[in-house]
């Protein structure tokens, strides 16, 4: 409940924003521990009929129950450290909920943090929030845009999070257009004419390659000098390098936890139906999300989830 209201609050706040990244992990966490215990409950149960109908343990069988026997021994751990860590979250919840409430409320569709628009937006709390408020914040003094960079590998939702964010109303009205460049065109922005490019600005960069420090600084001069006061750039890479050319903290992506790609993988499957009555293929699915964020195959998930979602609407 109180990430699903933060999600629907500006928050502005740098030490509440890092308590909203600690609160996510936890919640997380603890929808993973919650379904690793119904597994465990299934598996005990399918082992217990198991040796009723078969006394004599068939070696599929009693290989089955030797992988039973070590998740049973490595769940609890797990099970008890995502307790620990809710219980930690919780007790020093209190203040966060108090200054939570102070803070001004966001006009969007319900439900509009996860899914839209057969796109995937899911988690990035905290980043939702600084690149929100990098938009909203005044411009840079002297004459130099603020630029941000958002660096992450491939397939971390770097372009999903800004078209997420560009979707907010204040953001939308902050800025009179948004330009997309790459590469290969940002650098010859001081070359062209400027007379369309009037008002206060988002520029989005996207960049594949390092860039020479020379264009970057021309480019720089044609935002300041053609564009409103307040003009901002987001640069989208997946180079570390780009690190440099902020004038802000940049926002680095990382891949998702195990825990949160499992939560993401069987919401996208699922869809409406409840995993809890499906607890074989609540189990699969977690096993399948396993491989895919180890692999770092979040496309290959969504693909994936979608084909077991439209299975399970065929044959139930």
């Amino acid at each position: 409940m109180v990430i699903e209201e933060a999600d629907r609050r500006y928050i502005t706040n740098l030490g509440m924003l890092e308590q909203l990244s600690m609160l996510a992990d936890a919640m997380y966490r603890g929808y993973w521990a919650l379904d690793a215990s119904r597994y465990i409950s299934l598996q005990e149960s399918m082992e217990e009929e198991g040796e009723v109908r078969n006394p004599s343990s068939p070696k599929r069988l009693r290989m089955v129950h030797g992988s039973a026997r070590e998740n049973k021994d490595t769940y609890p751990v797990d099970l008890k450290g995502a307790l620990e860590s809710l219980e930690d979250v919780v007790a020093g919840m209190t203040e966060f909920v108090v200054l939570l409430g102070g803070c001004d409320r966001m006009l969007r569709q319900p439900y509009d943090a996860y899914l839209y628009n057969d796109n995937i937006m899911f988690g990035r709390h905290a980043e939702k929030q600084k690149l929100m408020n990098f938009m909203l914040e005044h411009g840079s003094s002297g004459g130099v845009p603020a630029v941000l960079p958002v660096i992450g590998g491939p397939m971390v939702m770097k372009r999903t999070l800004l078209a997420h964010v560009c979707k907010d109303e204040r953001v939308r009205s902050h800025f009179s257009s948004i330009l997309h460049l790459n590469g290969d065109s940002f650098s010859t922005l001081a070359d062209h004419d400027h007379s369309l490019l009037l008002g206060k600005i988002l520029v989005v960069v996207e960049l594949v390659s390092d860039v020479d420090e020379d264009d970057w600084a021309k480019f720089c001069l044609a935002v300041a000098t053609s564009m409103d006061n307040g003009s901002k750039v987001v640069i989208i890479s997946q180079l570390k390098s780009t690190e440099r050319l902020g004038t802000v903290e940049s926002i680095l992506l990382n891949t998702l936890s195990y825990e949160e790609f499992s939560y993401l993988f069987k919401t996208l499957a699922f869809g409406s139906a409840n995993p809890v009555q499906h607890p074989r293929l609540a189990r699969i699915a977690d096993e399948l999300a396993r491989e895919f964020q180890y692999d770092s195959s979040l496309g290959a998930a969504i693909l994936f989830a979608d084909l077991m979602r439209r299975n399970l609407s065929v044959h139930f």
